[in-house]
């Protein structure tokens, strides 16, 4: 593996540190400005979630105003101690090409009810200028408590 190649995932890794510290801290510019231009977020159909897609950042950034109220209200509903915390585990990370690159990653996400959903990130990036963004993020949930929580 070449520094440049060291060097291209460490910036992937921190656009998937980014994207969950943005989401989770309710940054929604900066969870936005994570993405391509034309970037793509969807999440698969889960239990009784429907599935939703995402095409642009403008679209992306017309969901977040509508979540993002949605997080807000549930969170001040949970009181004082609420929180959502989004932690990344296994994580492949594979360069398809100079400016382009695909991973997949675990992901659990605790509020305080304790472990709350977890599920897989599968991920296509592209390089803009210094930058790796996501081009495409699918979730796909795999486990969704049935406590209540503001997550």
């Amino acid at each position: 593996m070449t520094v440049d190649e060291l060097l291209a995932r460490e910036a992937i890794r921190h656009t998937m540190h980014s994207y969950n510290m943005a989401g989770d801290s309710l940054r929604w510019p900066d969870f936005i400005a994570l993405f391509a231009e034309d970037g793509i977020l969807e999440l698969e159909a889960f239990g009784n979630i429907e599935a939703f897609r995402h095409e642009g950042r403008e679209a992306i950034r017309e969901w977040t105003e509508g979540h993002g109220r949605m997080k807000e209200k549930a969170q001040e509903k949970a009181g004082k101690g609420a929180f959502v915390r989004h932690q990344l585990s296994t994580c492949t990370i594979e360069l398809t090409g100079p400016d382009t690159a695909k991973a997949r990653s675990y992901f659990t996400v605790y509020t305080q009810i304790g472990p709350d959903h977890t599920g897989d990130y599968i991920d296509r990036y592209r390089r803009v200028g210094d930058r790796w963004l996501i081009a495409h993020r699918r979730i796909c949930l795999k486990w969704m408590s049935s406590l209540k929580s503001s997550g």
